[in-house]
């Protein structure tokens, strides 16, 4: 056996407890040589006399690969590869055929065999063969093992919010699991738009298809149309070979389009192309090819705005915007703050290998108190570092940052007293403000302010108005986005 060869069975060898081989061969003679040959590689080994014999053996379990013969008396080494097939999870096969019994061999791969292995044969052979089977199913079941990992990373269970508003999102989410339905995923930066998509991937029958996010805004417009749609050869100076875009990529599965406020109106356009006909075009190519594709956009910004300055295209939005799901920031769930930071805890803890298990009380206090304008990404970000300087058992408060460690509610009543406000002014401060943070949203301002949306509109009007007819001197500068004309009174809420 070459030396590279040994060393590679080695290392299988040796990577976990020993695999389990049973040897299926009628001819006692060649079966004892075969179970000799196979136990100085390494390998657990057990015998059967004939075909049926091994079938029932491998019902049982516990069985890696299987080394066959195919001409037995009692049973065709074919038939048994198909009793073994319909067998869960079945082993893996190499089947030993006479010389000039090629059709039989190919047969049998046909049926699933691994390999096969003509008479006569070099017993340096049969290891290597071996040793790539049991390498292969290695493989397999690591491939399983993550793809459930990740499946079970992104269940339900697994995503934390116990606040009304998360509770009324994680069951809109259920209740879109089997769908293929765009949904438009709007919230702040870091309040965990992907986690969403993937969520309503990984539990969907689309979940064993690939799941293909790009951020629109981290690519150049110019390369972003060759991303997306991919392109023929010859389509321009550098491509010299075809190439697949991420739609193709991700047919049968789900593709994520994250800062879709971003894209270009060229190319808003032939992405509104893509979710009617459902088939794309390559650039340079003369044919388009069929998709099935689930998509999923995000945004942190207000579409609302752009549309009407002619910056996204309204027929665009709605094609997306089949579902909305809009994620609250972190200041607004307050009670999914330290559930959070506890999983974040655990998780960081467990990666790093240290004993942390708990948050103090100043700490937990720290956290509450804090306004979290980076959402959820920031407050990972504060317990990863807060676990890589701890140490002992319990984060404590000099392991946070100082921004969140002295961080202090203001007082605004007692600025509006020192300011000598009037109860009107600070009404139409507070207005102003609720409509800025929620990006000129107003919808969701007059829900957060506890208003008719009709009321809200009214008041900003009437706020613009005194400001337009009020002297230079006194006249305020009116906030941006808040002297819009009034919608139609049957504009639905989104």
């Amino acid at each position: 056996m070459p030396e590279s060869d040994g060393a590679r069975v080695e290392d299988v060898r040796h990577a976990s407890a020993p695999a389990r081989i049973l040897v299926v061969e009628d001819d006692t003679a060649m079966r004892d040589l075969l179970k000799e040959a196979l136990s100085d590689g390494g390998y657990t080994v057990e015998g059967a006399a004939g075909g049926r014999a091994g079938v029932e053996r491998i019902r049982q379990g516990g069985v890696d690969l299987v080394v066959s013969d195919v001409k037995m008396p009692d049973m065709d080494g074919l038939d048994m590869l198909r009793e073994i097939k319909a067998v869960t999870p079945s082993p893996h096969v190499i089947t030993i055929t006479a010389f000039g019994s090629i059709d039989t061999a190919i047969r049998a791969v046909k049926l699933g065999a691994f390999d096969y292995i003509t008479k006569p044969f070099e017993i340096d052979q049969l290891l290597l063969s071996v040793e790539k089977a049991l390498s292969e199913r290695a493989l397999r079941s690591e491939v399983a093992r993550l793809r459930d990992e990740v499946e079970r990373s992104y269940s339900f269970d697994n995503i934390i919010g116990r606040s009304p508003l998360m509770q009324e999102i994680f069951g809109m989410i259920r209740r879109l699991a089997g769908s293929s339905a765009s949904v438009l995923v709007t919230g702040d930066s870091g309040t965990g738009k992907e986690l969403v998509a993937r969520s309503l991937h990984f539990n969907s029958p689309r979940k064993n298809r690939p799941f293909v996010p790009i951020n629109c805004a981290a690519i150049p417009d110019a390369l972003l149309e060759s991303e997306l749609f991919g392109y023929k050869r010859g389509a321009f100076t550098d491509a010299r070979t075809d190439r697949a875009g991420i739609f193709v990529e991700a047919d049968g599965g789900t593709i994520f389009l994250d800062e879709i406020a971003e894209l270009s109106p060229a190319l808003q356009a032939k992405l509104l192309r893509v979710l009617q006909d459902h088939e794309i075009r390559p650039l340079g190519g003369s044919r388009s090819e069929k998709i099935d594709v689930r998509v999923i956009a995000a945004t942190n910004r207000d579409l609302e705005p752009r549309m009407r300055q002619g910056a996204f295209r309204e027929d665009l939005y709605y094609r997306l915007n089949v579902i909305h799901l809009h994620l609250p920031p972190l200041r607004e769930r307050p009670e999914d703050i330290l559930p959070l930071a506890e999983h974040f805890l655990a998780s960081a803890a467990h990666q790093s290998g240290k004993a942390i298990r708990e948050l103090a009380a100043p700490v937990k206090k720290a956290l509450l108190g804090y306004h979290w304008p980076g959402n959820v990404r920031e407050l990972q970000n504060v317990i990863e570092r807060a676990v890589a300087l701890g140490e002992g058992d319990v984060i404590r408060l000099e392991d946070l940052p100082s921004t969140v460690r002295e961080r202090k509610r203001a007082d605004n009543l007692a600025g509006a007293l020192a300011r000598g406000m009037t109860l009107e002014e600070l009404e139409r401060e507070y207005i102003e403000r609720m409509v800025t943070a929620e990006g000129g949203n107003k919808t969701r301002a007059a829900q957060r302010l506890g208003l008719d949306r009709k009321t809200l509109y009214r008041k900003l009007e009437e706020y613009a108005a005194r400001a337009a007819s009020a002297p230079t001197s006194e006249a305020v500068t009116p906030l941006p986005e808040l002297t819009r004309s009034r919608p139609p009174d049957d504009e639905g809420i989104r």
